[in-house]
């Protein structure tokens, strides 16, 4: 019974699940990296006083799904538009 033409036949999926198997845990790590890098950061931000990034972001996505909770983004803008032209 000759068995390597089956192994031969098998090799290049072993070696695509192989790649697919290195490029996710190359994000799944990087994603892990960058996590812990934004949490080091929003505590040192909350330490020192500053507003954390994150809560911030969250602000603005609040805002924008209901804009009609008060504080449009170009009411400043319009304000200092016609401050302008005055």
């Amino acid at each position: 019974m000759n068995i390597w033409p089956a192994v031969a036949a098998l090799i290049p999926s072993i070696g695509v699940g192989l790649l697919f198997w290195l490029a996710m845990r190359a994000v799944i790590r990087a994603d892990r990296t960058e996590r812990a890098a934004m949490a080091r950061m929003d505590a040192e931000d909350a330490a020192a006083g500053r507003v954390v990034a994150s809560t911030a972001v969250a602000e603005a996505s609040a805002r924008a799904a209901n804009p009609s909770s008060g504080g449009d983004d170009n009411s400043e803008n319009a304000t200092t538009d016609s401050a302008r032209n005055a």
